[in-house]
């Protein structure tokens, strides 16, 4: 692992968790505490960290979102996992909105061999990406410009998601709580989830190991309206049964 890979995935535990500890770290990525300490130093020169004894504090919480140049590439074979499922439920000639989570961008990526699909997304990356696809029909939301996650909100992108019915939802989040439900960081990608949500017949969220048991700032719905819920790896018994009862479809 190159050293800018090792250092986005630990500021991602740190906007997690909160904090990180450099002997776990360590262990972790088979590398010296040394290594790790100058790691916690460049983190720290570029206001992204505090240094503490024996590790690092986030200056993040969790109602503040990671730059999407950084969240795009951490957790990558996790996004990959969950894109796989994701795919193999997309049929030739859908039409499926995409949010512009990081987790969506590696969906559609695994989209490419399907054909005659309409998207419909307000991620700026996905609308670039989808120059490669001139076969299908593909949507910009419009809206403002959100620098930082790369992605068109507000009540124009909200209209055209609501002008619009499609066969399948597909968006992540930045937590899952079996009695708070879903819920994301900001309010006006939140607006953008939601319109989603309402719009599609079938509604997928997409969410990695380490958002259950997670609550984010802005609620969005309950998990018993969702109809999938796709992750990398199986989760906890607890987990299993909740979806059982409520009748989600749980992929992994």
């Amino acid at each position: 692992m190159l050293a800018i890979e090792r250092r986005r995935e630990i500021l991602a535990r740190l906007t997690l968790h909160g904090k990180v500890i450099v002997s776990d770290l360590a262990r972790e990525f088979d590398v010296t505490e040394e290594t790790i300490r100058r790691d916690l130093d460049r983190l720290e020169s570029e206001g992204l960290a505090s240094k503490t004894y024996g590790g690092a504090v986030s200056k993040y919480n969790a109602s503040l979102e990671l730059p999407y140049t950084i969240r795009e590439e951490v957790r990558i074979s996790e996004k990959q996992a969950i894109a796989e499922a994701v795919a193999s439920l997309i049929q030739d000639g859908e039409r499926v909105m995409l949010d512009a989570s990081s987790t969506a961008l590696y969906v559609f990526r695994r989209l490419k061999e399907k054909k005659d699909l309409t998207v419909i997304t307000n991620s700026v990356k996905i609308l670039l990406e989808s120059a490669d696809h001139p076969d299908w029909t593909v949507l910009s939301t419009g809206g403002t410009l959100r620098t930082d996650s790369l992605s068109l909100t507000g009540s124009a992108a909200e209209k055209t998601i609501r002008a619009y019915h499609a066969d399948t939802a597909i968006f992540s989040c930045k937590g899952i709580d079996r009695s708070f439900g879903v819920s994301d960081s900001t309010e006006k990608e939140s607006m953008i989830k939601q319109a989603m949500f309402d719009s599609a017949s079938r509604r997928i969220l997409c969410v990695d190991s380490d958002k259950f048991d997670k609550k984010a700032f802005v609620r969005l719905f309950g998990l018993a309206d969702l109809d999938l819920l796709v992750t990398e790896k199986a989760p906890s018994d607890d987990w299993c049964r909740f979806c059982e009862e409520h009748g989600i479809g749980l992929i992994y």
